[in-house]
């Protein structure tokens, strides 16, 4: 296994510094948001000192703002292997999802079909779930209940001659359940279904190549992988050029600028592009011999992704072992490679939301509920109840901070068994 250097990787984050009665704080709400390297502070900072000004200005300021916007098309294409002309900005991910189905809309007939999962957030199911007021039939997969993982015998049953596009997460936000991706595109590719892929959730933890999985749209956001609050979406260019966008009339009418509605958040741009930028120095330090920023972003992914495989075996074998816990998603280690490090539980005699407030009156951060996993938490029959309480490890969590997490699990699960 690549061996990361982590006590480089920590030094890059202040938020890690934060203490709770005299005790480091535990950040394990990765899955909601990561915490951010220090320089993704000071671009951002830096952008509103020396360069805040809207697009096409006939002034300093407005060209830097024009240079930006290239220049974080550039990085994200390099971080996903697509190209630059295929990257539209957004506010968020759910946003640019209800804008790619409402323009998918325009085309479908009634009785055409989408398929989507009881596994996804439902930033992946309910914008297409709108589409039904077109008489669109939207049919739903489901899961294997032991292990929160996709099935995929159902999904094969759900795809049909009148399919038109499958949803699917790359890995759920809530169980952390890694799905066969390129798999359901084959299968959706070969009756001409159109393929949406969320991959919000595992873009922090494993490396994306757009070209090998050839799916039609995938979307992410800066936010959950180590950036600032800007969504981003991949569409194959022939799509982003055929499809017709809701948008106002002065927009520009070229790809892929006629999809990004509104003015930018070019602060968040700015720290988009140091997230990737520090990404690829990981991987530099990980490998000296690589030569261009994508070879290194998937060095550092690669790296981020065996690390943080070993922070699972640490944490889930000896999870299900604390008396009154129950793990939903993967547990079995042979079946690792299939997972992030996102570990949802329930523990006798506490409702998820007082399980976090105890673990964050100890200075250790999770969270609870649905996670706006809505249909699975309806599927496993936890939501009236509370939902889960949701472990999100990082590349920045270390070693023993699984052990940390363990020995107050551990010691509030007996204090409520007495």
């Amino acid at each position: 296994m690549t061996v990361l250097d982590l006590e480089w990787i920590r030094a890059q984050f202040p938020a890690l510094s934060q203490e709770m009665n005299g005790c480091p704080v535990v950040f394990l709400d990765g899955p909601g948001g990561t915490q951010v390297p220090r320089t993704v502070i000071d671009a951002f900072t830096d952008y509103l000192t020396t360069s805040n000004a809207n697009l096409h200005g006939a002034f300093a300021t407005s060209a830097r703002t024009d240079a930006l916007v290239a220049t974080a098309r550039d990085a994200i294409a390099d971080f996903l292997g697509c190209n630059c002309d295929e990257v539209v900005f957004g506010a968020n991910m759910t946003t640019l999802t209800f804008a790619i189905s409402r323009a998918i809309g325009r085309e479908l007939q009634p009785g055409d079909e989408i398929v989507v999962t009881n596994l996804d957030h439902d930033a992946n199911v309910a914008p297409w779930l709108v589409l039904e007021e077109r008489g669109v039939i939207v049919r739903t997969v489901d899961i294997h209940e032991d292990d929160c993982t996709l099935d995929m015998a159902d999904l094969k049953r759900q795809i049909g001659e009148r399919t038109k596009l499958v949803a699917i997460g790359y890995a759920s936000n809530a169980v952390g359940t890694i799905n066969d991706v390129r798999s359901i595109v084959q299968l959706a590719h070969a009756i001409d279904a159109l393929v949406f892929i969320d991959a919000v959730h595992y873009a922090p933890h494993g490396s994306i190549d757009l070209q090998a999985l050839d799916c039609d749209f995938l979307v992410c956001s800066a936010y959950k992988f180590f950036g600032t609050h800007v969504g981003i979406l991949y569409g194959k260019r022939q799509h982003l050029a055929r499809l017709r966008p809701y948008k106002v009339r002065p927009a520009s009418e070229e790809v892929p600028f006629c999809w990004e509605t509104g003015t930018q958040n070019f602060e968040g741009l700015a720290g988009l592009v140091s997230a990737v930028n520090y990404l690829t120095e990981l991987g530099d330090r990980v490998s000296p011999k690589v030569t261009n920023r994508r070879e290194s972003l998937v060095v550092a992914m690669v790296a981020i992704q065996e690390y943080e495989r070993s922070l699972s075996e640490q944490l889930i074998p000896n999870l299900v072992q604390i008396p009154g816990v129950t793990v939903y998603g993967i547990t079995n280690p042979t079946c690792f490679d299939w997972r992030t490090p996102t570990v949802a539980i329930r523990v006798n005699g506490y409702k998820p939301q007082d399980l976090a407030k105890a673990l964050g009156d100890r200075g250790i951060f999770t969270w609870n509920g649905n996670f706006y996993a809505l249909n699975l938490t309806q599927r496993l029959g936890i939501e009236s109840s509370g939902g889960l309480l949701r472990i999100g490890f990082v590349h920045y969590n270390t070693v023993e901070e699984v052990h940390r997490l363990l020995q107050t699990l551990h010691k509030l699960a007996e204090t409520n068994l007495k």
